[in-house]
């Protein structure tokens, strides 16, 4: 029998006895779409405004009026006048559905003292099914605010909780305890969600068809989400989905609290909305609680990333799917801590030129296996995490199905195929904002319109295995650019809900750089960036720009990177950079992490290079080094028809295998 609804207590009093009646777990059937049809009598409806019409009973609420339905009601037409008001009570929420498809409902505004979290029901007439659904609530707490989740389906350990489910939302298919097949969710209102799990429950989606049109409130917590899996013990199956969303923050899929997301063969997309509130800060805001947009300083803009990571040790894996955003990102683990994101054999794209493939925060892990990446800025935005990207090897996929729990068959991982990774992106690979590391290796390609790894004074660790067949191809030429972070900072805010706006403005440094009197740049620091390459092929440029000497509290840091049995073709120097215009706001977002560089002697930003054994450099422009080895077959020679040659401390110095130099090298070639 349904369960929490046989008793005032769970159910608002006067719910119908049919309702109580209908049972539903002892066979998998479409039954909340069958309680969808129940007529009930509207409750606390005054003769004049609920009558009897050709086609049904009709509801009409004046300007002025308040009217609360203590149960669920269906009528044929509604009518809500301006000024008028109708709500569940205390303790319960009414989700509004026109055959089948849940609309009307309105979000406040953000800075009505509540978040702008809760919805009314708009005016307007509404005619066909209609149906004013009143549900146990399902407020969900974040931060110091109390979101009011309303959810078509709403599932935990026991299986479907029918009494804060929206029975009529769900058009088609079956429901069961288990899982549910087939089913179709639809809305234009405003922070409906589709499905809900949570309380360590276990649940199977299997083809469903979800499109959401109206704006979410945060993706942090979900509200308004397509798909949200949540708590410790909760493992959710998607399997087949094709969810399509366009509005702000309208997430696909949210995985969040130590759940366990598993998403293969689907399709998820979200668009932009076009109707950000009026009253959100032009600039955006760094404060969860209300972020809406992304933050402009990542050098991106959109109001939407398809997925969110969430929680402490949250596990969310994407397999043989596309997943896709118009802007802002496809992938993100955001606001959490040891989380796993896993892509394998998957499309991860942007489809308006601006965007990333992922994003990465609070020492999470990241695989990405046979994915292709069509991204308009970056593969991924790095603010501390390991991530890795390599062939879907049967080996590799076997280990990550047992250590993640994915639960693919032996038929589902015998029927994937071994794939390699192919990165397309419109300016760089990886984005630096913390320390972290990334590995590519298998047969992993590469592209990128600009520069391939962008680090802004972070301890970045990057390790290439081309051994069997990894390349790195960049768009501009320079492989690895170290320099200062160019990211304006947010400002404190006390006049409004939010604690921070985006007004910050990044100023160019002018001047040489203080030599810092601690720094030692001749031997690898405990902080510096590295770039290990082994069985590689390298032709571009690494720089290392960073000023030091107390810029950005930096005394100093060093590019440290080693090459094993690898040809590099390029300049590897101490820089000093440029960006093309002076100061950064948001109006000129597009111009983080554009700059020309300019090698330059180095002063805090030593370039420590050992050519391990089988390497050779091919130096193509004057390069300042702070350190330099060579293995015993080892070179450092110039392009055919020139000549190198080094410099130690101002003295002409011969280049010779199993050699070390330090101090101030330079290459030049003529």
């Amino acid at each position: 029998m349904v369960r929490r609804s046989s008793t005032g207590a769970d159910r608002p009093a006067g719910a119908s006895v049919l309702d109580q009646d209908v049972t539903y777990r002892a066979r998998p059937r479409a039954l909340l779409v069958a309680i969808a049809g129940l007529a009930v009598t509207p409750a606390l409806i005054t003769p004049a405004a609920a009558h009897s019409a050709k086609g049904g009973r009709t509801l009409t609420v004046g300007s002025g009026e308040t009217l609360e339905l203590t149960e669920t009601t269906t009528v044929s037409a509604l009518t809500i006048k301006e000024g008028g008001i109708i709500a569940a009570p205390e303790g319960y929420r009414l989700t509004l559905t026109v055959n089948g498809v849940e609309t009307g409902a309105e979000l406040g505004e953000l800075t009505d003292g509540h978040g702008g979290l809760a919805t009314a029901v708009a005016a307007g007439t509404y005619r066909g099914k209609v149906v004013l659904d009143v549900a146990v609530a399902n407020d969900v707490a974040y931060s110091d605010l109390s979101f009011p989740l309303r959810q078509a389906l709403y599932v935990d350990a026991a299986g479907v909780d029918e009494s804060r489910s929206v029975p009529s939302g769900v058009r088609g298919g079956t429901v069961t305890d288990t899982g549910a097949r087939d089913i179709t969710l639809l809305s234009n209102g405003e922070s409906f969600n589709g499905v809900y799990v949570t309380g360590g429950g276990s649940y199977t989606l299997t083809r469903p068809k979800i499109a959401f049109d109206g704006n979410g409130r945060c993706d942090f917590i979900g509200y308004g989400a397509s798909v949200v899996g949540t708590g410790e013990g909760t493992n959710l199956v998607i399997d087949g989905a094709v969810i399509k969303n366009e509005g702000v923050v309208r997430t696909a899929v949210i995985a969040d609290a130590t759940a366990n997301v598993v998403v293969k063969n689907s399709t998820l997309h979200c668009a932009d909305g076009s109707h950000v509130p009026a009253e959100y800060p032009e600039t955006g805001t760094g404060d969860t609680r209300y972020m809406i947009t992304v933050p402009w300083m990542l050098g991106l803009s959109g109001n939407v990333r398809t997925t969110n990571l969430l929680g402490a040790s949250t596990r969310a894996s994407y397999i043989n799917s596309s997943i896709s955003s118009e802007k802002w990102g496809a992938l993100s683990v955001d606001g959490g801590s040891k989380c796993t994101l896993t892509a394998i054999n998957s499309h991860i794209a942007n489809t308006k030129g601006q965007g990333y493939g992922s994003y990465a925060i609070g020492s999470v892990t990241e695989h990405f296996l046979g994915c292709t990446f069509d991204v308009g800025d970056y593969a991924l935005i790095h603010w501390g995490a390991a991530a890795h990207y390599g062939d879907s090897t049967k080996e590799a996929v076997a280990a990550l199905n047992e250590s993640l729990e994915l639960g693919l068959t032996a038929a589902e991982l015998k029927k994937l195929p071994v794939r390699s990774t192919v990165i397309d992106a419109g300016r760089f690979m990886v984005l630096w904002y913390a320390a972290g590391s990334v590995a590519i290796d298998g047969g992993t390609r590469v592209n990128t319109g600009k520069t391939t790894f962008m680090c802004k004074a972070v301890t970045a660790k990057v390790t290439v295995d081309g051994s069997r067949g990894a390349t790195l191809n960049p768009g501009n030429g320079v492989i690895f650019q170290l320099m200062d972070t160019d990211r304006p900072s947010s400002v404190a805010v006390t006049d409004k809900p939010w604690k921070t706006e985006m007004t910050g403005t990044y100023t160019e440094p002018t001047g040489s750089a203080t030599k810092s009197s601690t720094w030692v740049t001749t031997s690898a620091q405990a902080t510096d960036a590295s770039g290990s390459f082994t069985d590689i092929e390298l032709n571009g440029d690494f720089y290392n720009a960073v000023r030091g000497g107390g810029n950005a509290s930096l005394q100093g840091q060093n590019l440290v990177l080693d090459f094993t049995r690898s040809t590099v073709k390029g300049v590897i120097s101490a820089t000093t950079t440029k960006h093309r215009v002076p100061t950064i706001t948001v109006a000129r977002y597009r111009e983080i992490s554009e700059v020309t560089n300019t090698p330059s002697p180095v002063v805090n930003n030593g370039v420590v290079v050992t050519l391990g054994t089988g390497s050779t450099w091919t130096v193509t422009g004057t390069s300042h080094l702070s350190a330099l080895t060579l293995a015993a077959d080892a070179a450092v020679k110039a392009p055919r028809g020139r000549t190198v040659t080094l410099k130690v401390d101002g003295t002409a110095t011969a280049i010779r295998a199993g050699r070390s130099y330090t101090g101030a090298l330079t290459l030049t070639v003529a």
